[in-house]
């Protein structure tokens, strides 16, 4: 029987501007088992990354409910979600918020040292997941040297360094091109398979989206299911 890793109930969002309240999200409903992958898609401004955010616990909902392995999330200190987002989570944006300064390897240690592991572990562990992502031979290159294509293979390494339960992946084929994005995308969905990783993937890609192993569909603020894709959705 499949565990239950994620599980959102009736999760609200408002924004308040001034006179202006925007409701994002309006009871979004969804849950996910341990190795599932799945695509969020809709249309621009409609609230997907708002959404992915929120389960990354970068933000917090107006209301509703999340609940990791069936523990209610925002029920926890700021301290506590920090320690969440590091050992739980891992991310890949569509911008690779790498450290510039930083070699390879030393950017994927950096979640393992945050937590307080050795250095010594640390880099077996950076070497070991650069080479599944073949870039072994770029361990020791500044990133900001690398290309397009291999900063975001460094930062998919990054996310998956310390194996953790669920990777949420905000457009990250958005900046590259074809050939370098169906490279990135086949990397994802190979750790996702290797590592039984919960994959949550946003993204406007059609052709990634067919991909995963679900589509679900963003609309008026709230996600629907068993939607034929079209070029009006995405």
């Amino acid at each position: 029987m499949a565990e239950e890793l994620i599980r959102i109930e009736a999760l609200c969002k408002r924004f308040e501007t001034g006179d202006a309240v925007i409701d994002v999200l309006k009871g979004v409903d969804l849950s996910l088992d341990a190795g599932d992958s799945i695509a969020i898609v809709g249309q621009s401004g409609v609230g997907k990354s708002t959404l992915l955010h929120i389960l990354g616990t970068l933000d917090h909902p107006t209301s509703g409910s999340i609940r990791f392995r069936g523990e209610e999330v925002f029920e926890r200190s700021s301290e506590e979600l920090a320690a969440l987002r590091n050992h739980f989570l891992g991310f890949v944006f569509q911008f690779h918020h790498l450290l510039p300064e930083f070699t390879a390897i030393e950017n994927v240690m950096m979640p393992g040292l945050l937590q307080r592991r050795g250095q010594q572990e640390m880099r077996e562990r950076a070497a070991h997941i650069l080479g599944e992502v073949e870039l072994e031979h770029r361990l020791e290159h500044a990133v900001g040297k690398l290309s397009g294509g291999e900063r975001q293979r460094v930062a998919v390494a990054r996310a998956l360094v310390l194996e953790p339960p669920v990777v949420l992946a905000d457009e990250p084929t958005g900046n590259l091109d074809p050939a370098t994005g169906e490279h990135v995308a086949e990397l994802l969905l190979e750790m996702n398979r290797r590592h039984r990783t919960t994959l949550i993937v946003v993204t406007h890609s059609a052709h990634m989206a067919e991909k995963l192993g679900r589509i679900v569909v963003m609309v008026d603020g709230r996600l629907e299911e068993d939607v034929a894709l079209d070029g009006s959705l995405i």
